[in-house]
């Protein structure tokens, strides 16, 4: 796939993108042998680029997907116990991706695989107090007086998390649906926030993280992350 040049020299690492283009003016860079000017393009892949004589070596292309994980799978790759894991869903992906974070075996929805290690940690790094927001299915009374308790500060086997946001979506004489936000990723936090407001939680779906959004991806289905995706996750990141 054909991209300007300085996006491909940032890409390998060599320089940032605006450097890669003052290489380019300074007549630096060629293409197959071919001097290159401002505003070419090239497929790293197919063509010699080379910068002061010398080849550039292109970064491996990493990988990014997005997997709705069904309820009765495990975040893992591989299971001692034999249970059904996010692996089988992304065999077919042709790379070996990993978990961002995880999702209980009975919760569902958005979960990030990757095989990029630092776009990982700036996903999960409790610094960057990236969003996660779920839709949690209540069986039994909801009462106005459990949603202020999910609220409110609480401690969590030992540790104060911080407040979520919590609105109603729907609510019946036979439960509701809550959409709860959190701003951290404690081991099955919701759950135990639940408990605590004296919630009976029946399902629990995660429908967005950082901003990235699930979206209608289908249960057990995925997708590459797109470029625009990345970007924007990324643009985030700089503020």
């Amino acid at each position: 796939m054909k991209e300007r040049l300085q996006k491909i020299i940032s890409a390998s690492g060599y320089a940032s993108r605006r450097a890669g283009e003052e290489l380019i003016k300074a007549g630096r860079v060629t293409v197959n042998g071919t001097v290159a000017s401002l505003g070419d393009s090239a497929d790293a892949e197919c063509d010699e680029i080379t910068v002061d004589g010398i080849r550039l070596s292109v970064a491996e292309k990493k990988t990014y997907i997005m997997l709705n994980k069904p309820r009765g799978y495990v975040t893992t790759m591989k299971d001692e116990q034999g249970r059904r894991c996010v692996a089988e869903l992304i065999k077919d992906c042709g790379r070996r991706v990993y978990p961002v974070g995880r999702l209980d075996m009975y919760s569902e929805g958005l979960l990030i695989m990757t095989d990029d290690g630092d776009f990982a940690n700036k996903l999960m790094h409790p610094s960057g107090l990236e969003n996660k927001t779920y839709h949690a299915c209540i069986s039994g009374a909801c009462t106005d007086c459990a949603i202020e308790t999910m609220r409110s500060p609480m401690t969590i086997d030992g540790y104060r998390i911080k407040p979520a946001e919590v609105s109603v979506l729907d609510r019946n004489a036979e439960g509701a649906v809550l959409e709860i936000t959190i701003h951290e990723g404690r081991n099955r936090q919701i759950r135990k926030m639940c408990e605590l407001a004296g919630l009976k939680l029946t399902r629990l779906k995660r429908v967005s993280e950082a901003s990235f959004l699930l979206g209608d991806l289908q249960p057990g289905k995925w997708r590459y992350i797109t470029e625009t995706e990345l970007q924007e996750f990324f643009k985030t990141q700089a503020k």
